[in-house]
């Protein structure tokens, strides 16, 4: 078994990297979500703790033998998924807005993107599975796209939904399963994405959030049964999510952000 990193690469402004300050003292253990408008408190969570972590992993693991066999099932998971975002559109608006401070208007329109995702691979997921025939000096030569396992996805505040789902959606109608460490800014938009695959009666542990800051990243890196890790972030942070996976033989992408200071 090989490993393997595929990384990308976008410029943004300092300002759009990273977020605003929380200035407010957290308790050890917790976590606080800060409306950045009015740097109020929004929320405070329990971090997670190494146990809990792996039992959300663990979980997914076992979905992924059963979710992996029926396309059909998948196809019809993502397809719900859209229209639950599209009916619960105004909530989760409201909810990123609150979290990391984009305009209202700036919300509703990720959130429908997140649908048309979504949906997009629902409806041409089957095709792009395909297997291709190429040539080669062997007789016969087939390229078969299969899933891996478990991917646990690190994704940063600035657009908390599609981030997630934009990796999502053809990881899981490929028939994968995911787990996402979100932004510790935006929290509560990561854990809306679970409760979305919650009320459209998905099976339990085929998408789950992990709570908690930056320091939950690395048990969620080293589980045995993490297959492949994704990223979105800094170069920096990205070198060493990298490092760590490879040297454990996962595979890895990277969605790096190099900043500028205009």
């Amino acid at each position: 078994m090989t490993s393997s990193v595929t990384a990308e690469t976008s410029t943004q402004t300092k300002e759009e990297q990273f977020p605003p300050p929380q200035k407010q003292q957290q308790e050890k253990g917790k976590l606080n979500t800060i409306n950045p408008a009015s740097e109020e408190v929004i929320s405070q969570y329990e971090i997670m703790v190494k146990e809990q972590i792996n039992e959300k992993i663990r979980k997914a693991q076992k979905t992924f033998e059963q979710w992996k066999k029926d396309i059909n099932k998948r196809i019809d998971c993502l397809h719900d998924l859209a229209a639950e975002l599209r009916k619960n559109k105004e909530n989760l608006a409201r909810m990123a807005t609150k979290e990391m401070g984009k305009s209202i208007k700036e919300s509703k329109a990720e959130v429908e993107k997140c649908a048309w995702v979504v949906e997009y691979y629902a409806d041409n997921g089957p095709i792009f599975m395909k297997e291709e025939m190429i040539n080669t000096d062997a007789r016969k030569t087939i390229v078969a796209f299969q899933p891996i396992g478990v991917i646990g996805s690190i994704m940063p505040w600035n657009f908390p939904y599609w981030q997630a789902l934009r990796f999502a959606s053809p990881s899981l109608i490929l028939g994968n399963t995911v787990v996402l460490k979100p932004a510790s800014a935006t929290m509560q938009c990561g854990i809306e994405i679970e409760n979305s695959f919650r009320k459209i009666g998905a099976p339990e542990g085929v998408f789950q959030t992990l709570v908690g800051d930056s320091s939950i990243a690395e048990a969620l890196i080293d589980s045995d049964d993490i297959d492949a890790i994704t990223f979105t972030g800094s170069v920096s942070v990205g070198g060493k999510v990298a490092q760590r996976a490879t040297s454990q033989i996962k595979n890895v992408c990277l969605n790096l952000v190099v900043a500028t200071l205009s």
